[in-house]
């Protein structure tokens, strides 16, 4: 790693685990995410996000940037939607709120599974913990013009007319499979916490 790689204020420490991460995502990829970066400054990762089938967000391509800073991995990255998207857990300045971001983050979470977090969260928002009032009361009173709102920001803002891809059956059950199983490791941390409460 050169210098210029160690001059965005990251340890040689913090860059090694995020090359390593890096690397494991390029040799097992996920479905509907491809990831890009700069070699010489990896405390930036960008993120072209296929919207899910059968969602609001289908069709369109959502690009996402994580931030790392000297904290990482004891805090997490910080995470934004740079494409405009109509979601209950996205500000309309692009801030991302999902609990792995915040307070369930743990410092054995890697970038895939920060990732796949994000990418359920467009098949499953929060409106509990909403961003975005509008899109999280639509959400709650009126799922059909909520949908109607994201569908609609989703053709104006994410959709590329050149070189668009299809999600097949079985990529699509394979994301569904992975956001699953993420949603299940969210649910474990909460039990373990309430769990750790009670103790208390």
């Amino acid at each position: 790693m050169t210098e210029k790689g160690l001059s965005v204020g990251l340890s040689l420490g913090i860059v090694k685990r995020l090359a390593v991460e890096l690397k494991q995502l390029q040799n097992d990829p996920i479905e509907g995410i491809a990831v890009k970066y700069d070699p010489q400054n990896i405390s930036v990762i960008y993120a072209s996000i296929q919207g899910p089938v059968s969602t609001p967000y289908e069709g369109g391509t959502f690009k996402v940037k994580l931030s790392f800073t000297a904290d990482y991995p004891s805090l997490p990255p910080i995470g934004y939607f740079v494409t405009k998207i109509f979601h209950p857990n996205v500000s309309k300045d692009g801030q991302i709120c999902v609990n792995t971001l915040k307070k369930d983050w743990k410092p054995d979470l890697d970038i895939k599974h920060i990732l796949l977090v994000i990418r359920c969260l467009l098949i499953d928002p929060n409106p509990e913990s909403a961003l975005n009032e509008e899109a999280g009361k639509l959400l709650l009173e009126n799922y059909e013009e909520f949908a109607r709102h994201a569908k609609l920001w989703t053709e104006i803002y994410a959709t590329v007319e050149t070189n668009k891809s299809t999600t097949s059956n079985v990529e699509n059950s394979r994301s569904l499979n992975d956001c699953q199983n993420t949603l299940e490791t969210k649910n474990a941390h909460r039990k373990e916490k309430r769990t750790s409460l009670k103790r208390l």
